[in-house]
């Protein structure tokens, strides 16, 4: 794959709700990114998760909400990211967000982490901070697995 291509799929993989960081990096380093642009390039990315969302909720859902479907689905979403939230709120505010989002498994990124800020009323500027600081800490996560991970791996190939 040339370059262009390579960084069209990491994009699309750091945005995307169920990879984020957790796809996008390990594609990235994989494909031949050395692991420093690999993190700068889909952290940023991914750190755009929080004001897409937000302009999202702030406008179109609006709209969105008049279809039935919608109402339905987005409800049901709406109410695992409140549960799943809402004791980490209360017990830390801003800060349990961030810790949220820096947790590098599925339903725990930016995307759901913008959603629960949304939903239980903390500020933009809050949300946008927390949001940044755990996409900045899951992905130094995810690239320190990946690197080690490929570390480990050598132990068992033989070099020729």
């Amino acid at each position: 794959m040339n370059t262009p291509v390579i960084l069209l799929w990491t994009a699309l993989l750091s945005f995307l709700p169920i990879s984020e960081l957790r796809g996008g990096i390990p594609f990235a380093i994989a494909n031949g990114i050395p692991w420093y642009w690999a993190y700068l390039y889909c952290a940023g990315l991914n750190a755009l998760v929080a004001p897409a969302c937000w302009i999202f909720l702030s406008t179109l859902h609006r709209v969105f909400l008049k279809m039935v479907w919608y109402e339905k689905f987005f409800d049901r979403f709406v109410e695992r990211a409140r549960v799943k939230l809402h004791a980490q709120v209360e017990k830390w505010g801003w800060l349990g967000i961030a810790v949220f989002v820096a947790i590098p498994l599925p339903i725990t990124g930016a995307w759901t982490g913008t959603l629960g800020s949304w939903v239980l009323g903390l500020s933009k500027r809050k949300t946008m901070l927390a949001v940044i600081l755990g996409v900045l800490t899951a992905g130094a996560i995810v690239t320190a697995v990946m690197l080690l991970g490929i570390q480990a791996l050598r132990i068992f190939l033989k070099e020729v």
